[in-house]
């Protein structure tokens, strides 16, 4: 399922509200984003209990029931988690991740809200969600009948909402300051390979052990959660911004030429964090263009190529990461100060090839 359009989870209440209590809706999205949570809470603010089933672990009889002889004739007894007396939200997480046979026992409940004989309590609402084929989790293609049987919903993850959210809920502080300088830090795309990945869940998972370890937590046991919670590029960032918390260094002392890089082997998560701050530094201050550029502007570039050196002479890899490219391939850097930076230091460009 391809999305045309994503919302955020901030507007995901509205729209269950004005969709959801009308007809059932769908909500797709990457693991660990919030999905199931957010209905759970839509549920609870229209006071109507949650009853999650999960797609993964049914067959077609958990809903259709097991037959009974009644008067000589067999009839279905839909299971006691769907048949209830009173109006609930009916959350059909992982749907799409069911086999085709649960997927098609679910036609009738989704569209007319009933089972056999059994019909859902007048109020109640039908919630489905689940993973993208994208996202290397578990799931299957649902048949188009049950495609146009439900609206479809695209969420996406929000830094902003996520940090509004984690304010409010204990989320850690080292992860509250770190993540609201690095908000790319909150999601990345899953991976290919078996490896944690980072998402508003896992930075949540990490919270907790970090309020668990509490205030004797040692680096390698930091190193050990960080990266068994986080993509791993990000468990780095995260080690050593712990690192800066607890020691002196700083991107804005080594800047101001009060500290130098950090150059023990032992300290590399340190300076991969100082040179990703580094970066995002110059991204920001750095003049698209050389023409009349500012006494400060040229200072800035001074400095700049001045602690790239110096950087380089600790780690060219390093180094190289504060120049290199984005994902797709695109500079970051002003055009002009790569030129001088390729003529300064050109094992630096040597390295990016």
């Amino acid at each position: 399922m391809q999305a045309a359009v994503t919302v955020t989870p901030t507007r995901i209440p509205e729209l269950l509200l004005g969709l959801a209590t009308v007809r059932p809706v769908f909500i797709w999205g990457a693991p660990g984003i919030g999905k199931s949570s957010l209905v759970r809470d839509f549920a609870t603010s229209l006071g109507l209990e949650c009853v999650s089933l999960l797609g993964t672990q049914l067959a077609p009889e958990d809903l259709i029931g097991v037959p009974q002889i009644r008067d000589g004739r067999s009839v279905f007894c839909p299971p006691e988690a769907i048949a209830r007396d009173e109006p609930y939200c009916l959350f059909l997480d992982e749907l799409n991740a069911a086999t085709p046979d649960v997927q098609k026992a679910f036609y009738s409940l989704i569209l007319d809200r009933r089972i056999g004989n059994y019909e859902l309590p007048k109020g109640s609402i039908v919630i489905g969600a689940g993973n993208r084929a994208t996202d290397n989790a578990l799931a299957r293609p649902i048949a188009s009948a049950l495609v146009n049987r439900l609206t479809h919903v695209h969420l996406e993850a929000s830094a902003k909402d996520w940090l509004t959210w984690a304010v409010n809920n204990g989320i850690h502080p080292w992860i509250l300051d770190h993540l609201t300088d690095r908000p790319d830090h909150l999601w990345s795309k899953p991976p290919k390979t078996e490896e944690p990945f980072s998402t508003p869940r896992s930075w949540h998972m990490l919270s907790d052990a970090l309020h668990s370890f509490g205030r004797d937590l040692d680096e390698e046991t930091l190193k050990v959660l960080a990266h068994g919670t986080l993509t791993p590029t990000h468990a780095t960032a995260f080690c050593g911004y712990v690192k800066i918390v607890r020691s002196q260094y700083g991107i804005e002392a080594i800047i101001k030429g009060d500290a130098r890089w950090p150059h023990r082997m032992e300290d590399r998560d340190l300076l991969y964090y100082l040179a990703e701050s580094f970066r995002g530094r110059l991204i920001k201050e750095l003049p698209a263009s050389k023409d009349h550029m500012s006494a400060t502007g040229r200072q800035t570039a001074y400095r700049a190529k001045s602690l790239l050196v110096q950087l380089a002479e600790i780690s060219v890899e390093v180094a190289q990461s504060v120049i290199a490219s984005d994902a797709d391939g695109n500079p970051v850097l002003p055009a002009w100060f790569l030129v001088e930076t390729a003529r300064d230091m050109p094992r630096l460009v040597e390295a990016r090839r």
